[in-house]
């Protein structure tokens, strides 16, 4: 079963972009580019964004960056 976790290698902030993309097996700076757009113009994804942040858990099977 497919899981959405943050993720824990590709990150700018909290790792919720990088986490949809590798579940929706897209390019992260798109899923970037299109929240960062929908931010802007709408104001709206930037309380899904903090909401998933405490929400979604991290990836526990991914290796740390250290």
């Amino acid at each position: 079963m497919k899981r959405l976790y943050r993720s824990k290698q590709d990150r700018m902030l909290a790792g919720i972009c990088g986490g949809l993309a590798e579940y929706l097996d897209a390019d992260p700076t798109i899923v970037r580019v299109v929240t960062a757009l929908a931010i802007l113009f709408t104001g709206l994804p930037a309380i899904a964004y903090l909401v998933a942040w405490i929400i979604i858990p991290e990836n526990p099977s991914a290796q740390s960056g250290a």
